[in-house]
């Protein structure tokens, strides 16, 4: 037998007739059928095994892979590898082990529709996940495709547009594209109204900023006034020369500790694809105000820890870079931990104010190397009828990269 025992063959609304010959085959040859009751009407049952989807997902990967030497299909809708169960699959099946053919994606649909070229669009499933995904991709101009979760998804949609200050943008509702059920809704995201939508449906928005709204930029240095804050917070051009160091890369993850608003975490999430943030806090009010802002801001992902560094940092996976603010930079207890934690060629950047801080940092620097770097930022006020500058505080940066 084929050492590819595990076939995923995606399925589009037009059922099996779409399917190449080498994909029937596939579904015909298995013993074992996995899918969801769509997938299952279209297959004659014949005795068979089949194993349906169910919560948690995890258990059915875990039934899927315990079959191991027997032929299996997983019955998939569109493309499996785009926001699919491949994707899930291949995290822990190896691809040598595995068959996978895909059918046309709903994006790959809706932009066929559209006349958008793919590569100028950006695509988002919500399916499973927070809405506020969302807000991070709102830019005027910006062409987003939107997998929906259910039939009250577009209205979610719309009424997130309209309170980011994108009501004027263009939606577009597809339902069963690719099949003799196919329909489109469209209007915009201020005029939308609840309608009857089917749950099979993908959402396209061309992003119109309304009159009077201030597009965020998607690089680092977001006006301190885009965070809920109580003044504990980098200011935007010290946090913009701070993850300038951080250098957020894809995939990587942040440990943000002492994080008062939230700033450097969600900069460090917004500036690089599925970057990974741990903000650590044990303010009660901070901590509301780091949720508030992770999901306004469009990254409802971080991962937030209540308590006080360094006990609060034990468990927590092995950080490609960490921050530390404020007065948490000056005890050696805390920066031994992070050193240590630290993955090798991972960084550290320490912003302090104090002259403590200053002598923590120095002495670490005479222990691990590193830079040391003071950022001065003035900002013009009013001083009488004229004005004059307003110096912010000192900052002094440190920063290493642990070899």
């Amino acid at each position: 037998m084929t050492a590819r025992w595990l076939s995923v063959v995606g399925i589009g609304e037009g059922g099996l007739d779409d399917l190449s010959p080498g994909a029937r085959a596939l579904i015909d040859g298995a013993e074992v059928l996995v899918g969801g009751a769509r997938h299952f009407a279209m297959i004659d049952d014949d005795g068979r095994q089949r194993i349906a989807w169910r919560a948690p997902l995890r258990d059915v990967v875990a039934d899927i892979k315990a079959l191991k030497g027997r032929p299996v299909c997983v019955l998939a809708t569109g493309d499996p590898m785009f926001f699919g169960i491949g994707a899930t699959l291949i995290r822990q099946i190896p691809i040598s082990q595995m068959t996978i053919i895909p059918a046309s994606s709903a994006f790959s649909l809706a932009c066929a529709r559209l006349g958008w070229p793919m590569a100028e669009v950006e695509a988002i499933s919500l399916h499973a996940r927070p809405l506020g995904l969302l807000n991070a991709h709102l830019h005027p101009g910006a062409r987003l495709l939107l997998l929906s979760r259910d039939a009250k998804t577009p209205g979610k949609v719309a009424k997130a547009l309209v309170a980011g200050g994108f009501g004027a943008s263009r939606m577009w509702v597809f339902e069963h594209m690719g099949g003799p059920r196919e329909r489109l809704i469209e209007g915009t995201a201020a005029a939308w109204r609840a309608r009857k939508i089917a749950d099979l449906n993908t959402i396209a928005v061309a992003c119109v900023a309304d009159v009077g709204t201030t597009p965020l930029a998607s690089v680092p240095g977001l006006p301190d006034d885009a965070f809920d804050h109580d003044g504990q917070i980098t200011k935007r051009e010290v946090r913009a020369a701070t993850l300038a160091m951080l250098a957020p890369q894809p995939g990587q993850l942040l440990w943000d500790v002492g994080a008062g608003s939230g700033a450097i975490a969600i900069e460090w999430m917004r500036a690089a694809p599925a970057a990974r943030a741990v903000a650590i806090e044990h303010d009660k009010k901070r901590l509301a105000n780091i949720e508030t802002n992770a999901a306004r801001l469009g990254v409802p992902g971080l991962d937030i820890v209540a308590g006080k560094a360094p006990a609060a940092l034990d468990g927590l996976a092995t950080p490609d870079a960490v921050f530390i603010g404020g007065g948490a930079g000056d005890g050696d207890a805390l920066f031994r931990h992070c050193w240590r934690a630290l993955a090798c060629g991972g960084r550290l950047v320490v912003n302090v104010v104090t002259l403590e801080g200053e002598a923590a940092v120095l002495r670490w620097r005479n222990k691990v190397g590193g830079d040391l770097t003071r950022l001065g930022v003035s900002r013009a006020a009013p001083v009488g009828k004229r004005a004059g500058w307003q110096p912010l505080r000192v900052v002094t940066q440190f920063t290493a990269m642990k070899s």
